[in-house]
Order: C-alpha cells, then sequence, then structure tokens
C-alpha cells in the first residue's frame, strides 16, 4: 500500500479514527494488526519474514537481560556475546538470503575462475521483500542497545511486535531507535490532540508535494533520458544527472515527511530524516543531513566500534571507507551502489587530506573564513561531488555508468537548453515550468530551514482563517498539478527497494 495511492487515504484516517476511539488496552492491538495489514497488503507472505525477525530479536533481548544478571562477569560475558551473536546471525542470514544471495553468488561465479575454481551456485529465485533492510536494522539496533545495557528488554511482545512493524515508518523508515519510539508505545493514555493532529497534517501536505509535484514529474524526465542513454547523451545527461538528485530527495524526504506527520497526528514522534542536505559545505556535513537514521545507525553500531577515529589517521580513513562500501550495499546488491558507496566514503577522506589546501585557496581568493562567498563555492563543489556519486547510483551497471560519463565528456550540445529539445522528454513546457517553480519552492524551503526558520510553526501560529486557507489550498494545488489525471499510476517509493 502506497502512501500516494486511494487505498492509503482511505486506510489511514479509518485506523486514526479508530484508534482514539478504541480503550487504552486495545490501542496497540489495533495498531499492530493495522501495521501487518499494511505490509501484508505488499505481499501476505511478507508477514512470516517480519515475524521471524521480530521473535528473534525479542527472544534474544530478553535472553541479554536474563545474562546480565549473572555474577560471575565472565559468564555473563559469554552468555550476552552468544545471545548478541544468535540475533545478528539470525536477521543478517535472512537479509542476506532475500536480498544478497544473488548478488554474491554471481559474484563469486565470475572470480574464483581467476583462480583456477569453477563453481555452478544454486539459484534461489525469492522475491525480495519490501522495507527489509529498514526494519532490520531497526530490530537489530534494539539488540545491541540491551547488549549494552542502554537498553532494558522489552517484557511486553505486543508493544515490541509494533516496535518493528509500526506502519508509518516500516518500509522505508525513519529507522527509530528503541529508545525513542518503545518508550513512546508504552504510553496507553493516548488522546486526540488537536495542536499535533494540525502539524501532522501539514507535514503529510509537504510530503505529498515533494512526492507528487516533485518526484514524481522529475521521474519522467529523467526515466526517459536514462532509458536510452546512447540516444541523449552530453548535457541532456547532466541535466538528468542534476535533476535525479532532487528526485531521490523529493522522493525519500517525501515519504519520510508523510510517516512524520502520519504518526504525528496519532500522538507520536519520529526523529528528523533530513536536513536540507544540498545546502551542505561538505560531503561529511552532506551525511549529517541525508538519510540521518541510516548515518547515525552507521556511525553508532559499526563506524564507532570499529574504533572510529580514536586509532590513528589512517584507521579512521579506514574506517570510513569500509562503512560506505557496506552503507552502498546496503542499499541495494549491485556494484553500482558499492561504487557509490566508495566514492562517498574518499570524498570525505579527500577532504581531511586537502584541508590544508583549501586553506591556501581560501587566503589565495581572499575568501573570508565562514563568509558568504566561500560557503557558496563549498556547497556548489559539495553538489557537484554528490551528483556525480548519484549517477552510479542511478546506472543500471557499471558499465553503464562509465557509457553515461563518457558520453558526458564527448558531447557537446548546450543549444537543447534554448531549443525545446527539453519538452521532448515526456515532460510539456507547461510541465517543465511547474517542475522549475516548485525546485524554487523547495529550495526556499530549505533555505529557511538551515537557517532555523520553521515555516511550520509560522502557520499554525496564524489566525483560525489563514490556516484553513493554507491547508486547503495546499491541498487543491497538489491535487491539480500534481501527478493525477487519465492513465495516473501511482508510483512507487525509491526506497521501498531497499
Amino acid at each position: 500500500m502506497l502512501f500516494n495511492s486511494l487505498d492509503f487515504i482511505i486506510f489511514f484516517p479509518v485506523v486514526a479514527f479508530l484508534y482514539f476511539l478504541i480503550p487504552a488496552k486495545g490501542k496497540h492491538v489495533w495498531l499492530l494488526l493495522a501495521s501487518y495489514y499494511f505490509y501484508m497488503s505488499w505481499n501476505a507472505g511478507y508477514a512470516v519474514l517480519i515475524l521471524c525477525s521480530t521473535v528473534i530479536t525479542y527472544t534474544c533481548g530478553r535472553l541479554l537481560e536474563r545474562a546480565g544478571q549473572i555474577g560471575d562477569e565472565k559468564k555473563k560475558r559469554f552468555w550476552k556475546t552468544c545471545c548478541l551473536t544468535a540475533s545478528l546471525t539470525a536477521n543478517l542470514f535472512l537479509l542476506f538470503l532475500f536480498k544478497y544471495y544473488g548478488f554474491a553468488a554471481s559474484a563469486l561465479e565470475s572470480l574464483l575462475p581467476y583462480l583456477g575454481i569453477t563453481v555452478k551456485m544454486p539459484e534461489i529465485s525469492l522475491l525480495l521483500p519490501v522495507g527489509i533492510s529498514f526494519y532490520t536494522f531497526q530490530a537489530l539496533g534494539y539488540t545491541i542497545d540491551v547488549y549494552r545495557d542502554e537498553l532494558r528488554a522489552e517484557k511486553n511482545l505486543i508493544q515490541y511486535a509494533l516496535f518493528v512493524s509500526f506502519f508509518p515508518q516500516l518500509v522505508a523508515g525513519p529507522i527509530e531507535r528503541a529508545g525513542n519510539l518503545l518508550s513512546q508505545l508504552r504510553r496507553t493514555d493516548r488522546r486526540f490532540d488537536y495542536e499535533q493532529a494540525r502539524e501532522g497534517l501539514l507535514l503529510m501536505l509537504w510530503g505529498y508535494f515533494l512526492k507528487l509535484v516533485l518526484a514524481d514529474r522529475i521521474a519522467i524526465f529523467v526515466n526517459t533520458v536514462y532509458g536510452d542513454y546512447e540516444s541523449y547523451g552530453g548535457v541532456y545527461l547532466i541535466l538528468a544527472t542534476i535533476l535525479f538528485a532532487f528526485q531521490i530527495y523529493c522522493d525519500f524526504a517525501g515519504y519520510s515527511v508523510i510517516a512524520t506527520g502520519a504518526a504525528r497526528i496519532m500522538g507520536f514522534t519520529l526523529m528528523e530524516n533530513f536536513d536540507a542536505p544540498y545546502l551542505s559545505c561538505s560531503v561529511s556535513e552532506f551525511w549529517r543531513r541525508w538519510h540521518i537514521s541510516l548515518s547515525s545507525w552507521f556511525r553508532d553500531y559499526l563506524y564507532i566500534p570499529l574504533g572510529g577515529n580514536r586509532k590513528g589517521r589512517g584507521r579512521k580513513f579506514l574506517n570510513l571507507f569500509l562503512v560506505f562500501c557496506i552503507s552502498g550495499l546496503w542499499h541495494g546488491a549491485n556494484w553500482t551502489f558499492v561504487i557509490w558507496g566508495a566514492l562517498n566514503g574518499l570524498y570525505q577522506i579527500a577532504g581531511e587530506v586537502c584541508r590544508p589546501l583549501r586553506e591556501r585557496l581560501r587566503r589565495f581568493f581572499r575568501l573570508r573564513a565562514g563568509g558568504a562567498g566561500e560557503r557558496l563555492a563549498a556547497m556548489a563543489v559539495t553538489f557537484c561531488l554528490v551528483d556525480f556519486a548519484w549517477l552510479f547510483f542511478r546506472a543500471q551497471s557499471v558499465g553503464a555508468a562509465f557509457a553515461m560519463i563518457k558520453s558526458i565528456r564527448t558531447q557537446w550540445n548546450p543549444w537543447i537548453l534554448f531549443d525545446g529539445s527539453l519538452y521532448e522528454l515526456g515532460l510539456s513546457e507547461k510541465s517543465f515550468t511547474v517542475m522549475l517553480l516548485s525546485l524554487a519552492v523547495l529550495l526556499a524551503a530549505d533555505v529557511m530551514k538551515y537557517r532555523g526558520v520553521c515555516i511550520r510553526r509560522i502557520i499554525l501560529a496564524q489566525t483560525c482563517w489563514f490556516r484553513y486557507l493554507v491547508f486547503a489550498g495546499s491541498a487543491l494545488l497538489i491535487t491539480l498539478i500534481g501527478v493525477w489525471g487519465i492513465g495516473f499510476a501511482e508510483s512507487g517509493f525509491i526506497y521501498f527497494q531497499f
């Protein structure tokens, strides 16, 4: 069930309405049933997999807490390690089997002949469950927190199952921490809050604007160019790659904001997942602002345990590179994702190594430290680096990615920006203009957010008639200029595949 489908437009109000009517003791059961129905609407068999992950991590959490009560320190450490290892092994095995087996088998069949070994891996055809990487990491984060004694094991299986499967953020995040969401789920006295509902509705409207007006419209252009990159080279590819950076941002941020808004209406607060990432002045800052829940997960559960920056500069760079390669692989079982992650890791390493050079260039060009000129230059360079990496993320194969890079280098056709050729790629002149104006709205909103101005709070502080005008006008605008109408088929969110 997609957020941008008629099914969800009916499903969510019904779930929220009944949630506030049901007595306190039945609220969690109702939300759990709704969450499983939401997930099973894609494929009923998916429920078995998420149930397995839930039972495994719940049981390991209880065993970890029991092991923590052992008086002998050596035995306690041994049994806690065993419980954690069991949870990690079982969950990562399921993730590997459903998402990475085909990729690993193909890689082995290609590489082993160079060692004089010929092998034919058995074929296993399994449908990739929607959002498996998200809820697996969320459940593993809980287990690790209990192992570290940062969190008490949840005794209520219903509440824990709801933590893993909470439908607003189930299939594409944000990847919630147990310390935040579980503590909210323990409350049973939740009543309808008009203020939270207004804020949640505004968030959902902004998310739908990002998805329907921007992401889905941009996708038409990007899919046309990337789908036939041999015909559309040079500036076509440059423009499509720039637009893809905004497509994936609006698509993923749109989902996260809709999820956050839906949860807020029901009284839950989810973590913020995006914070004006394309206004970052460095790649490291970009990753503090992009997909924050995943970036912080890798920082806390992988980068720091590997040693972080505590074991010297060389080890820090190695840790960074490994974490970003794994992050790339998390996004998909394809070498294009690994290269994308590796590039982002190398960018950050190069950024630290070249820091003295940047200081010399700043003094040479007489740029004031922290001044507008330096910041704009840093933002432009950061965007170019990030956008170049997005080309690999979007390409169907490594070969296609390098072919597109070659086309960009060898073909020069800037006249397409002025001769109307851009309006022959799926978007009419009017639709293309709507896209550009909507991008300007997004940029203005991100600039205000970057400066600490919350537009949502400003709107909610206005008089009643103004608020209702904003709500009604926004809904009408999204309906009129979103990618709707005859022949409309709701578009899935990009991150569902992860």
